[in-house]
C-alpha cells in the first residue's frame, strides 16, 4: 500500500503501516504535503480518542471525530484554553495572553469589548465598502496571464477588511499580513524558525498599534477593535500590560486574516478539483452564499484548536488525566463520514452546509465568522459578473504548519466573460 499512497513522495509514511502507539499526527509536512486527509481517517476509524505520548510537543490526545469534538468544544468547565489555543507551549519568557486563551471572566469580558466591530449592524454599514474594494482588487486583475490568486486577491481582500476593523492606516496596510505570518511561523505549530527575531518583529507591532492606542484613547469611541479595547472600562487598562494587548493583537490580526484569506484561496482550489460544481455555480449565482459555507467546511482553515484538562477526565472510555492536552483536529471533524454525506467530496449545493466545525462551538466560537462569511459572498458574487472562470494552471504550494491550513501560491489565469 506504501508504494501507491500518495505521500509517498514526499517522505511521508503510510498511516495505514504505523502502529498507533507510535503514531503522530502534529507533524508540519504532513499538512503541508496534504497528506493530512488519510492520517485522520486512520485515526477516525482504528483511534477517535487517540493519545500520542511522544511528539515534540510533547504527549497530546487527538480527538477527530465530528460530535466528539462538539462535546469537548463546549465543556470549558473540565478543557481549558489556558493558556495555548495551539498544540505547542509558547516560551515562558514571552507569554502573550490573549482572550481565547483564557476562560471566563477574563475571556468573556475581553471578547464583549471588541464585539461590536463585528456586529451585524457595522458589517451591514461596510459591506458597499467591502464589495467597492473587492471590484477595484478583480478589475486590477491581469488577464489571460498565470498570476499568484494568493498575493492578488486572497491576501490584498482580507488586508484591507482588517485595516477597516482596526481602522489601521491604509498606507501601512502591508504590515498586517505580515504580522500576522510572523504570529503563526512558530515553533508552537511544528515550524523551526529563529523565534528571537520572531519575538523582536512582534515588538514592533507593539510599537506601532501602542501609538494607535494612545491616539484612540484621546478621541471620542469609534468602532475600530482598538478604539473599542481603550474605551472599554473593563479593558482600558489593558495598555499597562503590554503582552497581554500584543497576544490580543495577534489573536485578531491572525483571526481576521488567515483564515478567511486561506478559504478565498481553498475556494478556487475547490471549484477547479471538482469542476462540474463550478459549472453549477455559472448557472446557478444563487448558490454563491451556501457555497460559502461549503468552502469553509473543506479547507478547514484552521486545522486544530487545544483545550488542557482542568482534572482527570474518562471520554469515550479513554482516560484524559489532569493537565494533558487535549488537540481538537477540526480537519478531521469537518471530513467525519458519520455525520457529514460524502465528506471528501466538495459541493456548493450541499444541504445544512453550515453544519462544520471550522469557527469552533462554545464560548470560543469564531466571533468573526459572519466579517469571513460575508468577504467570500461578496468576492463570489463580483467574480460571476467579470469572469467566466479562475483556472488552476499548477500544483497550489501549501504553508508549513499543522495549525494554518493554508497556501503560499495558487496559480491561476483569469479567464473574462
Amino acid at each position: 500500500m506504501a508504494d501507491t499512497w500518495h505521500g509517498a513522495r514526499a517522505g511521508i509514511p503510510d498511516p495505514w503501516t504505523l502502529p498507533l502507539d507510535t503514531f503522530d499526527v502534529s507533524k508540519a509536512a504532513i499538512f503541508q504535503q496534504n497528506a493530512h486527509g488519510e492520517y485522520f481517517r486512520r485515526l477516525r476509524k482504528d483511534a477517535p480518542v487517540h493519545y500520542c505520548p511522544e511528539s515534540q510537543f510533547g504527549g497530546f490526545w487527538s480527538i477527530t471525530r465530528f460530535n466528539d469534538i462538539v462535546a469537548i468544544d463546549s465543556n470549558h468547565k473540565q478543557f481549558s484554553s489556558h493558556k495555548s489555543i495551539v498544540i505547542g507551549d509558547s516560551p515562558p519568557d514571552f507569554d502573550t495572553p490573549m482572550f481565547i486563551a483564557q476562560d471566563p471572566p477574563i475571556h468573556d469580558v475581553q471578547r464583549k469589548a471588541v464585539q461590536p466591530a463585528v456586529a451585524p449592524t457595522q458589517l451591514s454599514d461596510i459591506e458597499a465598502l467591502i464589495r467597492q474594494r473587492v471590484n477595484n482588487i478583480l478589475d486590477d486583475l491581469p488577464t489571460g496571464e498565470r498570476i499568484n490568486w494568493v498575493e492578488h486577491v486572497s491576501k490584498e481582500l482580507t488586508t484591507q477588511m482588517l485595516a477597516t476593523l482596526f481602522d489601521f492606516p491604509f498606507e501601512d496596510r502591508h504590515l498586517l499580513p505580515y504580522w500576522s505570518d510572523v504570529t503563526t511561523t512558530s515553533e508552537t505549530v511544528g515550524v523551526e524558525v529563529d523565534m528571537k527575531h520572531r519575538e523582536a518583529e512582534l515588538m514592533k507591532c507593539l510599537a506601532y498599534f501602542t501609538k494607535l492606542w494612545h491616539q484612540r484613547a484621546a478621541e471620542p469611541r469609534k468602532f475600530d477593535f482598538i478604539s473599542l479595547f481603550a474605551h472599554d472600562p473593563e479593558t482600558k487598562d489593558m495598555i499597562r500590560n503590554p503582552m497581554e494587548l500584543m497576544g490580543n493583537l495577534m489573536l485578531l490580526i491572525v483571526g481576521g486574516n488567515d483564515t478567511t484569506r486561506n478559504s478565498i484561496s481553498g475556494g478556487v482550489v475547490a471549484l477547479n478539483q471538482f469542476p462540474a460544481e463550478y459549472a453549477k455555480l455559472k448557472a446557478d449565482p444563487s448558490l454563491v452564499a451556501n457555497m460559502v459555507s461549503e468552502i469553509i467546511r473543506w479547507q478547514t482553515p484552521l486545522a486544530h484548536m487545544r483545550r488542557t484538562a482542568l482534572e482527570d477526565v474518562e471520554f469515550r472510555g479513554k482516560q484524559i488525566r489532569k493537565g494533558d492536552r487535549v488537540v481538537m483536529w477540526y480537519a478531521s471533524g469537518n471530513r467525519d463520514e458519520t455525520v457529514i454525506d460524502d465528506p471528501d467530496s466538495f459541493r456548493i449545493d450541499r444541504g445544512n452546509a453550515r453544519r462544520h466545525l471550522s469557527f469552533g462551538f462554545g464560548i470560543h466560537r469564531c466571533m468573526g465568522n459572519r466579517v469571513a462569511e460575508m468577504q467570500l459572498r461578496l468576492l463570489w458574487e463580483e467574480i460571476l459578473k467579470r469572469f467566466d472562470r479562475i483556472e488552476l494552471v499548477g500544483e497550489p504550494t501549501r504553508v508549513l504548519s499543522n495549525f494554518v491550513l493554508g497556501y503560499e501560491d495558487v496559480p491561476v489565469i483569469v479567464h473574462p466573460r
